[in-house]
């Protein structure tokens, strides 16, 4: 994960430097919304250990970076809310060294409402297929606060990382809408407190975005 954030560090640093003087980098060229919904049970990832659910709703900022061969590369800022739902399933997850153990089991088996509130910045590849189609491969970092502790992550500050591909296709002129899917999704806090397991999730994506004049 380290190695994630420095590499979007860097490329957020080298793109923000290499825009038209004349043009503000801070001036978004489209804007749009994201809803999102995954969950930890699906066929790349079944952990039989707990349940998990998001309900992700983002507002998007997209900014024109650079052109990569057949790519246009994008930075697509997304302030966003989650809505979650928790349930330890495996109660000997809590080990008997831990303190409290029985306060915690009985804690972490109750099923959760949770709330995370972050802002996210994902580098967006975008490739044109055909007429009014386009493809995108998006990586994300996220900067969050979960606001309530389970058995695998501590209550506060957590990061999370986002692997998306999907489709937009053109629907008016000047307004486009997104059907994707979440490949991979992590929450976690890089070890900043315990416990640190985290959440993994696969999931599905819609959005809808409108250019800018």
């Amino acid at each position: 994960m380290k190695k994630i954030l420095i590499i979007l560090l860097v490329l957020f640093y080298c793109s923000a430097f290499s825009q038209d003087k004349k043009k503000s980098f801070f001036k978004p060229y489209k804007l749009g919304f994201l809803y999102n919904y995954g969950t930890n049970e699906n066929f790349l990832n079944n952990d039989p250990d707990y349940d998990y659910i998001t309900k992700t709703y983002k507002a998007q900022a997209f900014y024109k970076l650079t052109n990569w061969k057949s790519f246009e590369i994008e930075l697509i800022v997304q302030p966003q809310v989650q809505f979650l739902k928790h349930q330890l399933l495996n109660k000997w997850y809590v080990t008997p060294d831990q303190d409290n153990v029985q306060e915690k089991i009985a804690e972490f088996t109750q099923l959760k409402s949770m709330n995370l509130y972050g802002v996210e910045f994902g580098f967006s590849g975008k490739k044109h297929l055909f007429k009014k189609v386009d493809l995108h491969g998006t990586i994300s970092l996220g900067f969050n606060y979960i606001d309530t502790r389970t058995e695998r992550l501590a209550k506060g500050f957590t990061f999370n990382e986002n692997f998306s591909i999907g489709l937009s296709y053109e629907t008016f002129k000047n307004s486009y809408l997104y059907l994707g899917t979440n490949l991979f999704g992590h929450v976690s806090n890089l070890d900043f407190k315990l416990p640190n397991d985290g959440y993994n999730i696969l999931g599905i994506e819609i959005g809808y975005s409108i250019l800018l004049k």
